[in-house]
């Protein structure tokens, strides 16, 4: 029996020669470049399904290799909105902090620039007309602040979009995320690995975070008798808030707690705990929770993450809010210090 003939590939200059074009338009083209017209786009796509023309994923893979090798050339932007009432106040946080530095160096490394644009309620005319004037295609939508903005407002169907995190309910676009779950139950062994039994969670009632739930899976591992209650605080150093710690405190008598509050360190010493004399003391940032014992969420990572993943979105041409939500998780690390001493 005679071998087939083998199949000859059909490449992008043969689409060019067909077509009449250069090959670097075809390319375009089919990566749905809207500097390339619609039309000529369309007559790429028929007339490359008619020829049988299949991408090379050698050759893919070789260019991808050779970019990451290098620095690309500043091509074109993307935004970066601060909807914050206070803009300075974002970036005072370090963890998003480090999402800017992050995602500025990706973008930069990939041949694009980040902006910061910021946003107050009314200005959403004025940031569609500057974002399409500059040809920005990709948004980048850190965390909210203090105040919501009613993104409705805005026409998202001609941008690719990332959000980091849940804080933003709309749009309901792909994020990248430290991974809560994870953390939290990262968190909660690492706490017993050092000695401690009886582990507290400290919350706050203005925080929807998934660390709780890795928390409680960590404590569903043992007794019902050493599973504290959790606390929930308002989040500041109100009266009412140290009564809540107080009683909490006498009726549980924790060795340690795990807290998203930064101000509890100062609740704590408030009503006559100190740490870690009287108590450990853990937080689910170690870069914002005012303890430098717990979690490193990696957020140099999530920034070039939510970079990498607005870049592809871009280059696939997937505009809009999407019917599908992405969820990109990065994994904290676990970070001993003197506010959780091994308990002998």
């Amino acid at each position: 029996m005679s071998n087939p003939t083998p199949k000859i590939r059909v490449t992008l200059r043969d689409l060019a020669r067909q077509l009449g074009v250069s090959h670097t338009t075809v390319s375009r083209a089919l990566r749905d470049d809207p500097q390339v017209s619609k039309s000529m786009r369309q007559r790429v796509i028929e007339v490359a399904q008619a020829m049988g023309y299949r991408p090379d994923p050698m050759l893919s893979a070789l260019a991808h290799y050779r970019k990451g090798r290098k620095t690309a050339p500043i091509s074109a932007e993307l935004a970066w909105i601060n909807h914050w009432p206070n803009p300075k106040a974002l970036r005072s946080f370090k963890e998003f902090d480090l999402y800017w530095k992050g995602a500025f160096e990706e973008a930069d490394r990939s041949g694009f620039r980040l902006e910061e644009f910021t946003l107050k309620v009314g200005d959403f005319e004025r940031l569609d007309r500057i974002l399409r004037a500059r040809n920005i295609r990709g948004i980048l939508l850190p965390p909210r602040g203090d105040a919501l903005l009613d993104y409705r407002q805005f026409d998202w169907e001609d941008f690719c979009i990332v959000r980091f995190g849940h804080s933003i309910p709309y749009p309901h676009a792909h994020l990248v995320s430290s991974d809560q779950l994870t953390d939290g139950l990262i968190a909660f062994e690492n706490i017993w690995q050092n000695g401690y039994r009886r582990i507290g969670l400290a919350t706050s009632a203005k925080m929807h975070t998934r660390f709780s739930a890795g928390f409680y899976l960590g404590q569903m591992k043992w007794s019902p008798e050493i599973r504290l209650p959790s606390l929930v605080l308002n989040q500041t150093r109100s009266d009412e808030d140290k009564g809540l710690l107080k009683t909490w405190l006498k009726n549980n008598q924790p060795d340690a707690i795990l807290t998203d509050v930064s101000e509890l360190r100062g609740l704590l010493s408030a009503v006559g705990w100190e740490v870690p004399k009287d108590v450990g003391l853990a937080a689910l940032s170690v870069l914002d929770g005012n303890a430098d014992a717990g979690i490193n969420q990696n957020s140099h990572e999530i920034g070039r993450a939510a970079v990498q993943l607005l870049i592809s979105l871009i280059n696939h041409n997937e505009r809009g809010i999407p019917n599908i939500c992405r969820e990109l998780l990065v994994e904290g690390l676990w970070v001993n210090g003197s506010t959780l001493p091994p308990k002998n």
